[in-house]
């Protein structure tokens, strides 16, 4: 895999992290892969053999302690300082929906001052400032 500029999204993307620790999940084939950073257009992951770009597969997303699932399709944007970025390109069913509304839950338990939800919907929902 080359590094490649470009994989860029217009919504924010978030530090798939909480105290530390991964807190969201692909599932792609067999591998369950801690996520670097998610967005409502995009993910990273470790680098990893077989994704190169315009490599695309299908995805499964977890969240830590929450027992559903967010499922799509995405294709590999390139490599970035050892991690694999990928854009979401569709979602299965309320995916979009869901995703959404774990990033509020997200921002909200993240944010080192109080934050409204609707405060948190409108950073997940607005443009990058990345």
């Amino acid at each position: 895999m080359a590094d490649d500029g470009g994989e860029r999204r217009i919504h924010q993307r978030f530090v798939a992290r909480l105290n530390g620790e991964p807190c969201f999940w692909a599932l792609i084939g067999p591998e369950r892969l801690p996520l670097n950073d998610l967005s409502l257009q995009g993910l990273s992951f470790p680098a990893q053999s077989g994704f190169d770009q315009g490599v695309q597969f299908d995805f499964t997303l977890q969240r830590e302690s929450v027992p559903d699932a967010v499922r799509g399709h995405a294709e590999v944007a390139g490599l970035f300082g050892g991690f694999v970025g990928c854009r979401i390109l569709r979602f299965e069913s309320d995916g979009a929906e869901r995703l959404h509304e774990w990033l509020v839950t997200h921002v909200i338990r993240c944010a080192t001052v109080r934050i409204t939800e609707k405060d948190a919907s409108a950073i997940v929902a607005g443009h990058s400032l990345v």
